[in-house]
């Protein structure tokens, strides 16, 4: 007993002392102050080290948290050494948090917090402490600074910042094998005590996961785990404070881990035979079947090859992969005959293409099956020898030469005869004709390559005794070129020249185009043409790379000379035979400024020395507006005029020429033209001769005129009578010329043409016209002919 109350007696001291020995260190210290009391101390080497008196003292100050106590948490006591307790002086408090967290007993010195504290949010503040005389409101001592630290508590749990996480792992890992590493975070202060002392544990997710407590990372904890039976884990991972223990905080996370494939598993068909058909009209490229073999697996390590073996198919069938569906797609190669084998078999092996090495132990990642196929018998359509032509003609060759030729046979064993046509869709111009039976191509007419390079037809071929059993093949003819076509300017060229150029002065480079092919174009040569050979003002330089330049060869040039010049240019092409043009550049004179900066390309007007004055040229006006009144007043007066219908009789109008396009309609015509007008006596008296015999002799012949006899020709004649007209006031005038597009109807006059003579009672006689000579012969021959025929009626 006495040994525990000695115990008892020696812990007390002990924790005396330890209390004693923390209250001074979590003491700021006495602050030493400035003060006129003092002594001087000798420090090391001859220092004199000035000591101060102290000040005031405090106790260290700290606040724990989240206190909810009834009253104000005491934080501390300010104290003065001037400080005798008499109330005289009086202390004040500033800096962070005074008066509205923190307040100070102005007299004791006593601090006190009156809110509650997070250290979280705000770990300590900073205060300033100052003694005043309480009357004369006089410092007593300097201002002091001081920090009251919160002192923590566990009250934040663990949190997962970044959760929930999402990790991915190989699925056939080894134990151990790291997946990742959660971190939780704990807002209490890491530097005191445990409380952000944090431990992970594995809540959910065993036996296939573990966590390493002190770091967070998650490993796999069984071998072999196999994505293809389960591929996704939910793990639930806890974070405690206090380094685990019993009383701590805690908080949890969800980690979803999901394995990633491997390649583990080797293609599998799900059966070793497969059968198929095809039929012997089938063609090379047509897909006979298709095989699939089965791999779990995923993406590259998923992914199956096929290839044929061995088999008497093999060069006759092919297996390609499909990169869509993982199937092995079998396809012709060759055309097969029914009539020369029936059958054939294959054996097909599928493969991955990516091998994992860690895995090669397990056997070989590949599987083989037979492949059997049946070929049916069909009537086939005829089969070209090419499954296209390519054909090549000149072009401007003549209609009916050659172009190539195509070829089909029948593959049955009928062996039928085939018929050659154009399908003309394809051949809507008529370029081409094929010969029915011999496939031979030919043109209908000369072609132009610039016009079309190529032509694309499809020839038909059908059996004779078939006809729905047809084939196509598609022929391209190439049109080869001729140099037919001459070189031209490249674009339509204008020049311009200063009038104040220098000999040797560059004004335009021109160059040349050629429709023809390279071959037949380039390199062009440029040159003046024959007949400008020595053109004085301008001259050509060939630059020898399909341009020429076109330069000045004199001065002093003018536009009021000339303004513009035309400069026949020759370019020749490089064919066989060269072809050649000749193409006209304009050249026009410009004005320019002294730095060769077109300014004017117009003739300019010679300027006359001097102009009318304003009142000149409105005097001018005013006469021509005078002389325009006096015209259309005697126009006017014209108009009331009335003149006579009749032509007096001392008018002279034997000369009158009358030109008539409508005869008029005789009685009926109101509006016809007066005859009377022509003061024609015989007229008048109801006989109107005729203009288209001879006219009886009524005046005697003047002197110097002759008779003319009756075997002369009619034109001596008609001149005869014109010159008796036109010496004879008296006679009508038979020298007028009428023209009558129309007779009309009704006339009292009747008719004027001699060709209806024949059906009136004329006893007109027709036989001087047998001497008019041989150009009247037929007419003669006509009335002549018509006359007998009418005596031999009567």
């Amino acid at each position: 007993m006495s040994e525990v109350l000695t115990l008892q007696i020696f812990l007390l001291c002990l924790s005396m002392v330890l209390c004693s020995h923390a209250s001074s260190t979590l003491k700021h210290g006495h602050r030493r102050w400035p003060s006129l009391h003092g002594h001087h101390e000798k420090g090391k080497e001859g220092q004199v080290l000035h000591r101060s008196k102290r000040g005031w003292v405090w106790n260290q100050f700290f606040v724990i948290e989240e206190y909810t106590g009834p009253d104000p948490v005491l934080v501390g006591r300010l104290h003065s050494d001037v400080d005798s307790g008499d109330g005289k002086i009086r202390y004040i408090l500033s800096g962070e948090g005074a008066g509205s967290i923190f307040v100070i007993d102005d007299k004791t010195g006593n601090i006190h917090a009156k809110k509650t504290l997070d250290r979280e949010e705000r770990a300590q503040y900073t205060l300033m402490a100052q003694a005043v005389d309480r009357e004369t409101n006089k410092p007593l001592e300097p201002p002091s600074e001081f920090i009251v630290k919160v002192q923590d508590i566990n009250d934040n749990p663990p949190e997962f910042l970044h959760g929930p996480y999402h990790a991915m792992v190989p699925e056939m890992s080894n134990v151990g094998t790291s997946v990742m590493q959660v971190t939780a975070s704990d807002a209490d202060d890491p530097t005191y005590g445990n409380s952000a002392k944090l431990v992970y544990s594995i809540l959910e997710g065993q036996p296939y996961f573990s966590v390493e407590p002190q770091t967070g990372i998650i490993r796999t904890a069984l071998p072999n785990m196999d994505r293809e039976a389960k591929e996704e884990y939910n793990v639930v991972i806890q974070a405690k404070d206090m380094g685990g223990h019993m009383g701590g905080l805690s908080g949890t996370t969800k980690v979803t881990i999901k394995l990633t494939d491997v390649n583990d598993n080797p293609p599998k068909f799900p059966q070793s035979v497969y059968t198929m058909s095809i039929s012997e009209a089938s063609v090379p490229g047509e897909v006979v079947g298709r095989i699939k073999a089965k791999d779990p697996d995923l993406g590259e390590n998923g992914l199956v090859s096929y290839r044929v073996l061995e088999g008497d198919g093999v060069e006759i069938f092919e297996v390609t992969t499909d990169s869509q569906t993982q199937e092995g797609v079998i396809k012709l190669r060759k055309h097969v005959d029914f009539e020369t084998k029936k059958a054939y078999s294959l054996k097909v092996e599928a493969y991955n293409a990516y091998i994992d090495k860690r895995f090669d132990s397990w056997g070989p990642f590949r599987d083989t099956a037979t492949v059997k196929i049946a070929i049916e018998d069909a009537d086939e359509p005829p089969v070209f020898s090419s499954p296209r032509y390519s054909l090549e003609v000149q072009e401007n060759a003549p209609a009916g030469t050659v172009v190539g030729r195509v070829h089909a046979k029948d593959t049955d064993s009928s062996n039928n005869p085939i018929k050659y046509t154009i399908n003309q869709h394809t051949n809507l111009d008529r370029f081409f004709n094929i010969h029915p039976e011999e496939g031979i191509i030919k043109t209908t007419k000369p072609l132009d390559r610039e016009a079309m390079a190529w032509h694309n037809i499809t020839i038909i071929a059908e059996e004779n005794q078939n006809t729905h059993q047809k084939a196509s093949v598609h022929v391209s003819i190439k049109v080869l070129d001729v140099n037919d076509n001459a070189p031209e300017f490249a674009e339509q060229y204008e020049a311009f020249v200063c009038e104040n150029s220098q000999p040797g002065k560059l004004i335009i480079i021109i160059s040349a185009v050629d429709k023809d092919e390279t071959a037949n174009g380039p390199r062009f040569i440029f040159g003046l043409a024959q007949e400008v050979l020595n053109n004085p003002n301008f001259t050509l330089r060939d630059n020898r790379d399909n341009t020429a330049g076109i330069y000045v060869r004199r001065g002093g040039f003018s536009r009021q000379k000339d303004d513009i010049f035309y400069l026949p240019i020759e370019i020749n092409d490089n064919g066989i035979p060269p072809l050649s043009s000749t193409n006209t550049l304009t050249v026009r004179v410009c004005g320019c400024d002294s730095d060769g900066t077109l300014q004017s390309c117009n003739a300019e007007p010679y300027v006359l020395p001097a102009g009318l004055s304003t009142g000149a040229l409105i005097a001018i006006l005013a006469c021509i507006v005078i002389l325009l009144v006096i015209v259309v007043l005697f126009v006017a007066l014209r108009r009331q005029k009335k003149e006579p219908l009749i032509v007096f009789e001392e008018e002279d109008i034997r000369e009158n020429i009358i030109t008539y396009d409508d005869e008029g309609g005789g009685e009926e015509d109101t509006e016809a033209f007066d005859i009377a007008t022509l003061q024609n006596p015989d007229g008048a008296n109801g006989f109107l001769p005729r203009k288209d015999i001879k006219p009886e002799m009524q005046y005697p012949l003047r002197p110097g005129l002759r008779p003319v006899p009756n075997s002369v020709d009619v034109d001596d004649f008609i001149k005869t009578r014109i010159s008796e007209a036109d010496n004879d006031p008296t006679a009508p005038p038979y020298d007028s010329i009428q023209i009558y597009g129309y007779e009309g109807r009704g006339s009292v006059a009747g008719s004027l043409s001699s060709l209806e003579s024949t059906t009136t009672d004329s006893d007109l006689d027709y036989d001087y016209l047998q001497n008019w000579g041989p150009r009247f012969k037929k007419l003669a021959d006509l009335y002549g002919s018509k006359d007998t025929a009418d005596n031999e009626d009567s």
